[in-house]
């Protein structure tokens, strides 16, 4: 090669490296550093947004959200210069992501011009509202004729929210790293496809029940609500003792309530009892007669409602309801709490704590009106809490509604999410969305592992106020190719017992806890052991689920253990093992630890349904 071919190679090697230069400076880095500058902007506006939610103020709302859509829009005008790269599988999730953020932003904004007319009727300020001059029932009404106005817009909002979730799910986490540095990475990426799609869902599945909400609130014609109080504190399969119950009228929003009564007048309103079913013979103390009290048998809230209208029909005092609510003692303490104390026929109720109980003094008041013995008849005995919870809802109606609704409304949704409340309609499309966003009280399908472990105290006073459980679950993998199963459950009574002399007059709250424990496994699970039940295990098959059935009993001051071992069905795979909990509704002390395959995956207090993968 001559001089001049080397140096004229040489040229050529260099306006290309410069080539190349120059292109990734104006095409990639300057497109970088603009991206991360605009990246920066949105930050800092989605921080502000978030803080102005908490002010309850939806002209400042409005503000922040078109000052995050101004900037979010040129963040995406300038990530627009590298998707052009996107046949780099890198570049095309960013691509995706960035996508699903405009729908998202779209949908947000549509939510709030939905709402700014009637801003005030649902918690937030509005300058100047005659709405809060408006009587309590009033407003009620303003409020359920104005709703479908509000939910308009509800089917644009998920489509937004569809085309947000069609990008997000085209990020595929499995090609990035597990760590970057000491940033983690992978996991982060598949918690937030997975609570977006957790989040997404719920809207979508929520959407019949949302659009229902004026003509479930009387719009067009009255409609009746059972309403069902379940004292947790006294478990039972769905939640607690169905202590008392009411009947609320609802016409064009307004709330009248037509009954409230002891659930013990229910069942004396029917003239002939059924014989007990052989869970209460086999179980119950001196209970030879099916009551209406004693229906919720069944851990699925929709048989246990079957099996009350089986009873129910019967009575005397029945009413034709369009839906049946369940509610147990941490909705009237959580309404409590919010609104302060609240006096109801001379008796003041309060969310605070009370060293008789270490408990709301709400339910020592409750407890000590309806179950310690007198000489004299007690009227009104356990009807009391339906004119509680009345005058607790009219009390919330009297508020300024930016000052507390919202707060009222986070805490019923938590409430419904923990399975303080319970929902169930006549209507098969609404229980069917109330079904699907686990409202419902259903025991679920799940292509997996599954367990639920349910509890109830017959006869055992108010004990499960006193007593905590732990449950140890554990996954191991055999050589075989087989999945053993070991659960472990311990309860612990720290408390002395109660005086429960009732010629005396004593109020019997902590006493011997008599338990009737199931343990609901994937159909086809194989009993290895089953130890610490008094009785001997029985074993059949219940609501699609294999069950273990057994019974313990635990004192004051003392601790009982169950430890259940069993080997999972060969249906059930070690490839993608995923494990459903399934939280029994009023287990609210209820610690779970959690491990697959020698690796623990949960450790902390069990208040929802969880889904754990062997990750």
């Amino acid at each position: 090669m001559t001089r001049r071919s080397l140096s004229n190679h040489r040229k050529t090697l260099l306006i290309f490296l410069l080539s190349v230069v120059a292109f990734l400076f104006f095409f990639v880095y300057l497109p970088y550093t603009r991206i991360k500058t605009k990246a920066k902007e949105v930050s800092a506006s989605a921080k502000e947004l978030k803080a102005t939610f908490s002010q309850n103020d939806i002209s400042l709302l409005k503000t922040k959200l078109d000052d995050f859509s101004s900037k979010y829009s040129q963040f995406e005008k300038e990530s627009q210069s590298v998707y052009w790269m996107s046949f780099i599988p890198y570049v095309a999730d960013y691509k995706n992501g960035v996508e699903a953020g405009t729908y998202l932003v779209d949908a947000a904004k549509q939510a709030v011009a939905a709402i700014s007319p009637y801003a005030d009727l649902i918690g937030f300020k509005k300058g100047h509202s005659s709405f809060v001059e408006q009587s309590a029932q009033d407003r009620l009404q303003t409020a359920v004729l104005t709703l479908d106005k509000v939910l308009g817009r509800i089917d644009g909002i998920s489509a937004d929210i569809k085309q947000a979730e069609d990008r997000i799910s085209q990020i595929d986490p499995n090609r990035y790293p597990k760590m970057i540095g000491k940033t983690v990475v992978k996991d982060k990426i598949v918690n937030l496809k997975e609570q977006f799609y957790g989040l997404s869902t719920l809207f979508v599945d929520a959407k019949p029940l949302l659009k229902n909400l004026p003509t479930m609130l009387g719009k067009d014609h009255e409609k009746n609500y059972l309403i069902l109080f379940q004292d947790d504190k006294e478990r039972r399969a769905t939640g607690g003792f169905l202590t008392s119950y009411a009947v609320f009228k609802v016409k064009d929003g307004k709330i009248s309530i037509s009954n409230s009564e002891d659930i013990y007048s229910l069942d004396a309103s029917i003239s002939n009892h059924p014989v007990a079913p052989k869970e209460i013979l086999t179980y119950h103390l001196k209970v030879p007669q099916f009551n209406i009290r004693d229906s919720n048998l069944s851990p699925d809230f929709v048989k246990s409602i079957d099996l009350f209208n089986s009873l129910y029909k019967n009575s005397s005092q029945k009413v034709k309801y369009d839906g049946l609510v369940a509610i147990d003692s941490n909705v009237l303490v959580d309404m409590l709490k919010i609104y302060g104390d609240t006096e109801v026929d001379g008796i003041v109720f309060s969310a605070k704590n009370t060293p008789q109980c270490d408990c709301p003094q709400v339910l020592y008041r409750l407890f000590d009106l309806v179950d310690r013995p007198v000489n004299y008849v007690k009227e009104n005995r356990k009807g009391i809490l339906g004119d509680l919870m009345y005058a607790i809802f009219y009390k919330a109606l009297g508020f300024s509604p930016s000052k507390y609704w919202g707060t009222l409304a986070q805490t019923m949704y938590q409430n419904l999410q923990y399975k303080h409340i319970l929902l169930y309609f006549v209507d098969p499309q609404l229980e069917d969305a109330a079904d699907k966003i686990d409202f419902a009280g259903r025991i679920k399908d799940f292509n997996g592992d599954y367990l639920h472990i349910n509890n109830v105290n017959f006869a055992g006073a108010k004990s499960n106020l006193f007593v905590n459980e732990t449950v140890d679950s554990k996954t191991t993998f055999n050589s075989s190719g087989t999945i053993s199963r070991e659960v472990v459950i311990t309860y612990r009574n720290p408390y002395p017992g109660s005086d429960c002399n009732l010629e005396r007059g004593g109020l019997c709250l902590n006493a011997m806890l008599r338990n009737w424990i199931r343990v609901y496994l994937p159909k086809g699970s194989k009993l290895v052991d089953f130890r610490g039940s008094s009785t001997s295990v029985n074993t059949y098959d219940d609501l699609n689920k294999t069950v273990f059935e057994g019974f313990l009993t635990v004192v004051p001051k003392g601790k009982a253990e169950v430890d259940v071992k069993y080997t999972l069905p060969n249906s059930i795979s070690t490839n993608n093992y995923q494990l459903m909990i399934q939280r029994q509704a009023g287990a609210d002390t209820t610690t779970l630890q959690a491990e697959i395959n020698n690796r623990q995956v949960f450790n902390q207090p069990f208040l929802t349904d969880v889904v754990l993968k062997n990750q």
